[in-house]
């Protein structure tokens, strides 16, 4: 059919020559030479519009086309013939919308089936392969839904709508919400249908947690366990599952641990179950890290890699860099003067300039201040740093010698400039002034103190150099101070081997550097590193960090990293670091995976490169991760833990399914409450709550004060003895095989001189006491834990790592003693009935502190008395304690000489004599 404008009507209207006709239910616009089709989406915008005597047709495609001149009689016509072709135009395009949605909800129905025969987990891998095969409509669905309501469509469709209706709700529903409800389902079928494997699996049977952990078959799946909530079990259930449902084949599982003895325990638990569930003649694989790395590396180069003794031994490892640093020496002049430069006078970090460096000025016991190379008990890390390098360059100083002149006033002591050089008759002040001359923002009237000091010195006619902190931080100070001195003639002699006149003093040893470098280099490689990556991180350390010390230790760093890489390939060898990191970019190029189900013990302590390692072996479709940890007791960042791999979990893998083991079998509920507490205030830890189902038998927590060090041998005996004592009388029950175990647990290995000596003559008999560090017993139990330093500067080890590792360490969380917590954690959760806490008095742990000021603990002496004592007002962590001066007993702070509170003196009757207070050390 067709339409036209008449003669008269292109005259009349001044309209171009245009023809509109239908071909195979088709409309096409012909004006001139130029043809277009309306396409069927625009049909309805069709306009006809029916004048006094001709007819103009508006059309759309592209843009608008209006067309005028047609005569009136032909409108009718035209109008029945777009209501034709809408007609059509919906059916069409409705059945062929319908047709692919009806293709699409077949393939997720035939997926779904298949899946529930096979008694799999509808995995993120199918959902997004299913989403990934969704049709795309030539409408949206909106417009779909409008579409099925016109009469049009309604009459096609007759007594077939219901079912449409249905399908279409189906297509336009939230499938991430449906799949979720169909995994849920099959999660209650297959509770009920494997009750038997679950309840038998292990000697104990599963706990729902358990058994749901154990049937989510989900790509990837984190497990959050607690302390004694049976993660093992867990895992072992897991592979057994597997095997049971014939989801994956025996030799397609891998079972990773940390440690020989864990993966041969894994094993072992593994074997054991098979044989409770009648499953025979299969083995399942575990293996450590490193062997599995070591086992791709070599099927993947065709080649075994071969491990140097010294790059598995520490103590070789050790002499091994020594000698890489000694040829290093003897191939450089300028890496010699590095090394002695950095070890005797950068040995040490200094804190951002302002910063409170009191609490650094004291050593382990509070018995000394800061000492200089050169004898000189010194203010800041700062001014150290300037007497050490002074000293080592042979540059005769003197430290707050007094000012030549008397400026002492009634409200002004005498002034004391920080260093004197007298053969030169020079002065040395150093601010603590950053790049724009200004203080930290606490140190008030700062300022007026550095204008008095450049004003005196002005005035008086004496000489004065400056250097400020910010000079420190870049290291400008040394090329600065050296350009001042010689000038004037003094002469620098760098002289490692100068002897030290300070009593007790010693710089950094060899030793010591030695081994923080072999940290620095077990991390670089732990977290897969560059030495662009090292420069990088170099340039983004914050304001105010000593940059100097930063460039100075990389120096030393990437010279040494080379060497040890260099003798490794000499050897054709790899390190442990390597086997991770050469297995994991093997698979990233390409190399096959060997394992279909991939299962990580103790993923909180897992390193960068583990995790890196973890997510190629399952990186191909149609694998599977198992991870179980728990980040309250990741306590190995020393060596590489990275807590961001567990509690960034969907972050590496992109998603993941989370389940929680929240129930203990081990410490009784208050023991799980008073320690969940604690280790649960950092914000950064991934939430839980621990419920236990074992009883009580003794007091959960206690802890126990003594007068003196001395005296904590003879406290822990004390306890055994009360514990040996209500096993005798029946008040207690015994353990395993008649006995109850003991765990003497040290923040160091020097904590086990607590250990009673004669504890076995004395009590062997009913008990069995084991010292170990808390690092150790990590994964161990025992019915009674003894904590015995728990003192301050003890427990919390203050001692922080290496600033220089900053440049590889994963990133620490930022709450305050964040690893020491979960430490402290893991100490406590060691045990099946009760922990008892021993400390000194006057120096108790901030921990113990924290816990008493809670209520979650008492501190009593060893016979339960209740300890009186008055904490110091000022410091707040020591105790007054009664001293002798040379006028008597007087009481001060526990904490001197930290803190040299002393309160005032009672007065005294007036008969009797007074006593003059003794000077404070000050």
């Amino acid at each position: 059919m067709e339409w036209r404008a008449s003669a008269w009507g292109r005259l009349l209207t001044k309209s171009e020559p245009w023809r509109l006709n239908t071909e195979d239910n088709r409309l096409f616009l012909r004006l001139g030479d130029k043809v277009v089709e309306i396409q069927p989406d625009n049909l309805p915008k069709v306009e006809v519009n029916r004048g006094v005597l001709w007819t103009d047709i508006t059309l759309f495609e592209g843009r608008q086309f209006r067309v005028d001149g047609l005569p009136n009689s032909k409108e009718p016509n035209l109008a029945q013939e777009l209501a034709r072709l809408l007609l059509i135009t919906r059916r069409q395009c409705f059945e062929e919308c319908y047709s692919s949605i009806r293709r699409w909800l077949d393939t997720i129905v035939q997926t779904v089936n298949k899946a529930d025969a096979e008694h799999h987990w509808l995995t993120h891998e199918m959902q997004q392969a299913l989403l990934a095969a969704k049709p795309m409509l030539s409408i949206d669905d909106q417009a779909l839904a409008k579409l099925f309501q016109t009469s049009e469509v309604q009459s096609s469709l007759q007594e077939r709508a219901p079912d449409v209706q249905k399908d279409l709700d189906d297509w336009m529903c939230n499938w991430s919400e449906v799949w979720a409800h169909r995994n849920y389902g099959h999660m209650l079928h297959e509770l009920d249908a494997c009750k038997d494997l679950l309840s038998n699996v292990e000697s104990k049977p599963l706990t729902d947690e358990q058994s749901r952990a154990v049937i989510c078959f989900d790509n990837r799946v984190q497990v959050i366990a607690s302390a004694g909530s049976g993660k093992t079990s867990t895992m072992v259930a897991k592979a057994v599952y597997a095997l049971h449902r014939k989801l994956v084949s025996p030799s397609s599982i891998v079972m990773l641990a940390f440690n020989k003895a864990a993966a041969g325990e894994l094993q072992a638990r593994v074997a054991e179950a098979l044989a409770r569930v009648a499953i025979k003649d299969i083995q399942v694989e575990a293996k450590t890290f490193h062997s599995l790395g070591l086992s791709i590396i070599a099927e993947a180069t065709g080649r075994k890699p071969h491990v140097p003794d010294w790059a598995v031994e520490n103590l070789l490892g050790l002499q091994k860099l020594l000698n890489i640093v000694d040829d290093l020496k003897d191939q450089s002049d300028v890496f010699r003067a590095r090394w002695d430069l950095f070890r005797l006078v950068l040995g040490r970090d200094v804190p951002t300039a302002g910063a409170d460096q009191s609490f650094e000025a004291w050593d382990k016991e509070g018995q000394g201040r800061l000492v200089s190379l050169n004898g000189d008990h010194v203010a800041s890390q700062e001014e150290r740093i300037i007497a050490n390098w002074l000293f080592y360059n042979g540059i005769d100083y003197q430290y707050e010698r007094s000012y030549e002149h008397d400026t002492a006033t009634v409200m002004h002591r005498q002034y004391f400039p920080d260093f004197f050089y007298p053969d030169i008759n020079l002065y040395h002040e150093h601010f603590a002034l950053d790049a724009s001359g200004q203080p930290p923002e606490h140190f008030k009237d700062y300022l007026e103190g550095v204008n008095w000091k450049r004003a005196t010195h002005e005035k008086l006619g004496t000489t004065l150099v400056e250097t400020t902190s910010h000079q420190l931080q870049t290291g400008e100070i040394f090329k600065h101070l050296g350009t001042v001195l010689t000038s004037r003639g003094l002469i620098l002699d760098p002289n490692p081997d100068r002897p030290i006149p300070a009593k007790g003093m010693v710089p950094m040893e060899h030793v010591d550097l030695i081994k923080l470098l072999r940290t620095f280099i077990t991390h670089f490689k732990s977290n897969s590193l560059t030495v662009d990556v090292l420069f990088e991180r170099l340039r983004d350390l914050p304001i105010g960090a000593f940059r100097y010390r930063f460039e100075a230790f990389l120096e030393l760093a990437v010279p040494v990293i080379n060497g040890w890489n260099m003798a490794l390939s000499l050897e054709m060898g790899i390190d442990f670091e390597d086997m991770i990191n050469m297995a994991a970019e093997s698979l990233e190029r390409g190399h096959p995976s060997p394992y279909s189900l991939v299962m990580a013990d103790e993923y909180q302590d897992a390193s960068r490169a583990r995790a890196r390692l973890c997510r190629a072996l399952v990186a191909e479709p149609g694998r599977h991760l198992f991870a179980v940890g728990d980040d309250w007791q990741s306590i190995n960042r020393f060596a590489g833990a990275d807590i961001s791999v567990m509690t960034g979990f969907r972050d590496w893998f992109g998603h993941g399914q989370v389940y929680r083991l929240e129930t203990t079998f081990r410490c009784p509920q208050e023991l799980c409450d008073v320690s969940s507490r604690f280790v649960s205030k950092n914000p950064a830890q991934l939430k839980k709550r621990v419920s236990s189902v074992t009883p009580a038998i003794d007091p959960c927590i206690q802890a126990f004060q003594v007068p003196d060090r001395s005296e904590l041998q003879g406290a822990i005996n004390h306890y055994l003895a009360e514990i040996y004592r209500r096993l005798v009388d029946g008040a207690v029950p015994a353990g395993k095989n008649g006995k109850v175990t003991v765990f003497v647990l040290g923040r160091y290995k020097n904590d086990r001189q607590y250990v009673p000596e004669s504890w076995k003559y004395h009590f062997g008999d009913r008990i069995e006491v084991k010292f170990k560090t808390i690092h150790t017993s990590k994964g161990d139990e025992a019915e009674y834990v003894i904590l015995p330093g728990m003192v301050s500067r003890g427990f919390p080890n203050v001692k922080s790592d290496d600033s220089v590792l900053q440049l590889v360490m994963p990133a620490g969380d930022t709450y305050q003693h964040s690893e020491e917590r979960r430490l402290f954690y893991v100490a406590l959760t060691r045990a099946r009935r009760s922990v008892a806490m021993f400390t000194v008095k006057g120096k108790s742990s901030p921990f113990l502190d924290e816990m008493v000021k809670e209520g979650s603990v008492k501190v009593t002496d060893i016979r339960g008395e209740p300890i009186q004592e008055e904490r110091c007002p000022v410091c707040k962590r020591g105790v007054l304690v009664i001293r002798q001066g040379p006028f008597g007993e007087f009481r001060s702070c526990s904490s001197y000489p930290i803190c040299s509170y002393k309160p005032k003196r009672q007065q005294k009757p007036s008969n009797s004599i007074a006593r003059i207070p003794s000077r404070g050390p000050w």
